[in-house]
């Protein structure tokens, strides 16, 4: 007799397929058994799941339902905690269950037939066998060798971290050492559970090969090429699918990742990781839009897992929550104020207040003269501009045109190296114009510096500076200044990256520029000077966290500077401001991030803004701004006649609707509406009951034309 069986599938919110589909299967099958189901004309992956649909609420034809194409067999069953994690976010964020729980798995799942997958799982290796488990030598004392001697700041905050419950938050200055202290902790898991798991995160893909080198180094030569994976969106597909099964089946000992290795199936997860908390990159921007990090503390108390966030800037919704345990923290806080070695120091902060420069000058003479000098003592530089590309807009000055995008409200970026003009967020690329294509003017020129330009204004700068001579050590007789750059640009090929951070690393480069992709992570031990460009635009942004994400990011680009020890004493940052006297540059030199953070919560507390709040944003896109205001305002509007709406809408705060701050992408209008609430647990409940206010919305006259609308619980970007 055929079973219905509840299958997920990726369905988006807004498309009111929300819960699970009915299908018809021989057998019974239990949740989490992965399956394909035809849906349309279609043939779909999709994931059985607990709750039966409700035939109450969602009548059905017995005779019209479909039956299960196949199971994938071979593949255990997700676990009960992963279904639970997949619930909840998609609950929290307000999305399907289907698009939270279809997105989390690897793609090329939904396209092997069973055969083909079949074959993968014979050549993918069999998960150690309880017989089989590795077990420590007689040596070992119950650990492996530890390969460095810890500080006694490191050895305290492991002590901690070993007989406290968590969460915990370890800030500690660049440098201090929060990479060991990660290493070690993944080291004594593995060693005392023989079968544990542990998920290490980090913000940036091109921030995985370092720490997958040095995890590999320490933990394959005693689990294996298998025991360290990674999973991120630049592997292909074939490395995903490779990478997941290992980490499902627990072969996989330490799944190393971005922010989506979070839904990762780990079915004997005890330790979660996530290096540099405070970094925006994790919060997923399209699609389900969730935090990566916040995630990560609510899987390890699913789960039973410790959760340790590291950062030496900690976002300030993290630095609130460590606050002491009588002040209503809720995590502990790990400080290690110290970087490792012996004479190692935080650089030396450096103002320049370009005010009392020569007008139009790209580096103060001050600057130029200390990059030379690190080049003649061989060491290197490193100058940071967060703005790629040669000029951010191509100008005429007969008429003002500038090289606006047709289809954005944005500039198109002038390119020199292959001179074009490029929007960076629809990617409609043209030829430079010979001339103003408004009154024909061929004098069109440069407006303001991205990476490019500044890499070959620094090397006009330094043509006549010589790297040290290698024999005589008379550096004016050696070879030219070796500049690179780093940026999007640069890194597009395959493997360049890595090519040109050997490159660094080895000491062939000696001035780095580049965007914040070198601005934070990298273990650079060469560099003395780190030189932040133009920061000032931060300063007065109508964002309320950009002094947060500003002080973060110079702070961070400060730290890699005078890594190794012997060399650290003489390091230092420079910042080129017109704005000298700011009191984000005056804790920027102290290095006071606890004084910088109290500062920005006390603004905050003042202002009802988060972490003193909860906000949500109801973003809609249409191909009119009218359109998409006016579904927004009509939805307001009918948010009184929800349920309990009176009882709800005395803790929420419905602001008007407006364009959003880049207003049209691809043709497309966008607008948003926040909402905003003293209580978390109020803004979730008005969320939930608002979905079918929202869904109802797009019916009316006022919501035809609409594309789409979207939830963005806890944004980052208002």
């Amino acid at each position: 007799m055929s079973q219905r069986v509840p299958v997920l599938v990726h369905t988006p919110v807004h498309s009111l397929v929300a819960g699970p589909l009915t299908y018809l299967s021989e057998q019974a099958l239990p949740a989490g058994t992965l399956v394909r189901v035809p849906l349309g004309k279609r043939e779909l992956l999709g994931v059985v799941w607990d709750a039966p649909t409700d035939p109450a609420a969602a009548p059905f034809d017995p005779d019209k339902l479909r039956s299960l194409a196949g199971t994938l067999d071979g593949i255990a069953l997700l676990t009960p905690a992963w279904r639970q994690l997949v619930t909840f976010a998609a609950s929290y964020y307000q999305r399907s269950l289907g698009e939270v729980a279809l997105a989390a798995l690897p793609p090329q799942l939904r396209d092997l037939n069973t055969l083909q997958l079949a074959r993968r799982l014979k050549k993918h290796a069999k998960p150690v066998k309880e017989s089989e488990e590795v077990k420590p030598h007689d040596d070992d004392s119950g650990a492996l060798a530890i390969n460095c001697a810890l500080t006694a700041e490191q050895t305290g905050a492991i002590a901690r971290f070993d007989a406290e419950a968590g969460p915990f938050l370890l800030f500690g200055a660049t440098g201090s050492g929060k990479t060991e202290v990660y290493l070690h902790s993944v080291q004594q898991l593995l060693a005392r559970d023989p079968t544990a798991q542990a998920m290490v995160m980090v913000p940036e893909i091109n921030l995985t090969p370092q720490l997958e080198a040095r995890f590999m180094a320490r933990f394959g030569p005693r689990y294996g090429e298998n025991a360290v994976v990674s999973l991120h969106s630049g592997m292909t597909p074939a490395q995903r699918l490779k990478s997941w099964l290992a980490a499902h089946s627990g072969v996989a000992r330490i799944v190393l990742g971005t922010r989506m290795a979070v839904f990762a199936s780990l079915p004997n997860l005890k330790l979660i990781i996530v290096d540099e908390e405070h970094d925006p990159s994790y919060k997923q921007q399209e699609g389900a839009r969730y935090s990566a990090r916040d995630l990560a503390v609510y899987r390890g108390r699913l789960e039973g897992a410790k959760v340790l966030l590291g950062s030496a800037t900690p976002s300030l919704e993290s630095w609130h929550h460590s606050r002491p345990l009588a002040e209503g923290g809720r995590y502990v806080r790990l400080e290690m104020p110290s970087r490792v070695g012996a004479n190692a120091a935080l650089p030396l902060v450096r103002r320049v207040d370009m005010n009392h420069q020569p007008k139009k000058s790209v580096f103060a003479p001050p600057l130029l003269k200390a990059i030379e000098e690190r080049i003649a003592r061989g060491e290197q530089s490193m100058v940071f501009l967060n703005r790629r590309g040669y000029a951010p807009v191509l100008h005429c000055a007969d008429c003002d045109w500038k090289s606006e995008c047709p289809h954005c409200s944005a500039f198109r970026v002038f390119h020199k190296i292959d001179r074009t003009l490029r929007c960076h967020h629809c990617g409609f690329t043209e030829r430079v114009p010979r001339a103003c294509p408004a009154c024909g003017n061929p004098d069109i020129a440069p407006l303001g510096r991205g990476t490019e330009r500044l890499e070959e204004h620094l090397a006009e700068l330094l043509a006549n500076v010589r790297r040290p001579n290698s024999v005589s050590e008379q550096w004016p007789e050696g070879e030219p200044v070796r500049i690179a750059r780093i940026d999007a640009d640069t890194t597009k090929l395959k493997g360049e990256l890595e090519s040109q951070l050997a490159r660094v690393h080895s000491g062939e480069v000696d001035v780095l520029v580049g965007t914040q992709m070198i601005a934070k992570g990298h273990d650079f031990r060469r560099i003395t000077l780190v030189a932040a460009i133009n920061p000032d635009n931060a300063l007065f942004s109508s964002d309320f966290r950009a002094p947060e994400r500003l002080f973060s990011l110079l702070m961070q680009a400060a730290g890699r500077a005078g890594r190794d020890a012997d060399i650290s004493g003489q390091s230092e940052m420079w910042i080129q401001t017109f704005h000298p006297a700011h009191p984000l540059f005056e804790a920027l030199k102290r290095h006071d991030y606890p004084a910088f953070a109290a500062d920005q919560l006390k603004e905050r507390a003042q202002a009802a803004m988060p972490p003193f709040s909860f906000q949500a944003l109801v973003r809609a896109e249409a191909r009119t701004q009218e359109v998409a205001q006016g579904f927004l305002t009509v939805a307001s509007a009918a948010a009184v006649g929800m349920v309990d709406a009176e009882h709800l809408l005395a803790h929420i705060t419905l602001y008007p609707a407006v364009p959003m701050s880049m207003q049209r992408v691809a043709n497309i209008e966008r607008a948003q509406m926040l909402i905003e609430s003293p209580s978390r647990a109020a803004l979730q409940r008005f969320l939930t009951a608002w979905q079918s206010v929202l869904h109802s919305t797009r019916l009316v006259p006022e919501g035809r034309g609409l594309i789409r609308w979207a939830v963005d619980v806890d944004p980052l970007a208002i």
